[in-house]
């Protein structure tokens, strides 16, 4: 199992300056980093690539589609953009090295209809991703995952099973689904019981608080939680996400409104530490 960090706990998008980013996440400890390319334009993703196999580190990368790209909008021009920024994103995830592009990238993050989830919208977010992984898989490896969100950040795909029906229907084997412990413990009946129905397609997971604060310091049943993984043998990366409140734009999309440590240090190294802790207790010492 690798644990990883994401970059927005200390920077608000990713570009050439923030390349040190990479050395400073390794040193403090953690085997992965997920970068959120938010100005594709300059982001450099080869460089990424380079600078990260020289540390030894596994790069994800992820994104919150914007309401302009909406995958699952009524507007099939919408939607052809959407599809179209996606195999972007895709190429600058192949770019960087990654090995898992996550997030809100089947429809619009934070597009809310004020109804529940039709099957126009079912079947135009299946399309338009199954799209996306067609063309993932002809240039790589690379996995797409199917985060669930909170209610008031989406109302299409709220829990785990549901995102395994999604996969189902969109029938490509590079598609799994992304687990968030932030969005699990506000839409989940249990924690760990989403965990054991999602099995064998669980491709990444965030290991975020309730609140979004030091992982071990709020209300997620870390134990149960980290057990569920055990007994559907996932060993693939559990990656903090937090972010920074000093950061206007970020804090503003996410509603950060207070500090949840001393300082992004402090969060990642506790926070990993806990959840080595935890990995050991329940999976055994390396």
């Amino acid at each position: 199992m690798k644990f990883g960090i994401h970059t927005m706990l200390f920077t608000e998008t990713f570009i050439d300056k923030d390349l040190a980013l990479l050395e400073r996440c390794k040193n403090l400890g953690f085997d992965a980093v997920e970068i959120i390319p938010f100005d594709p334009d300059n982001f450099p993703a080869k460089k990424v690539r380079q600078v990260a196999a020289d540390l030894g580190l596994t790069i994800n990368t992820g994104y919150g589609i914007p309401p302009e790209y909406n995958t699952i909008s009524p507007d099939p021009a919408v939607r052809k953009r959407g599809v179209e920024f996606a195999k972007r994103l895709v190429d600058l995830s192949n770019d960087a090295g990654a090995e898992v592009f996550g997030g809100a990238i089947y429809c619009g993050w934070g597009y809310l209809t004020g109804k529940m989830r039709t099957e126009e919208e079912w079947k135009w977010g299946a399309d338009s991703t199954r799209q996306v992984a067609e063309y993932a898989a002809k240039n790589s490896n690379l996995i797409i995952g199917i985060e669930p969100l909170n209610r008031f950040e989406s109302h299409f795909i709220n829990i785990a099973a549901d995102a395994v029906e999604f996969i189902k229907e969109i029938g490509m084997s590079n598609v799994k689904v992304h687990l968030d412990t932030f969005h699990m413990i506000r839409e989940e009946n249990n924690i760990a019981d989403a965990v054991r129905e999602t099995g064998s397609y669980l491709g990444y997971v965030h290991a975020c608080e309730n609140q979004r604060g030091i992982p071990g310091a709020g209300l997620v049943p870390w134990k149960e939680f980290f057990s569920a993984l055990k007994e559907i043998n996932y060993n693939g990366c559990v990656t903090i996400e937090s972010f920074d409140p000093n950061m206007e734009k970020v804090a503003k999309l996410c509603c950060i409104w207070r500090k949840l440590a001393d300082s992004p240090e402090q969060l990642a190294t506790q926070g990993l530490a806990y959840l080595k802790e935890i990995r050991d207790e329940v999976y055994g010492k390396n």
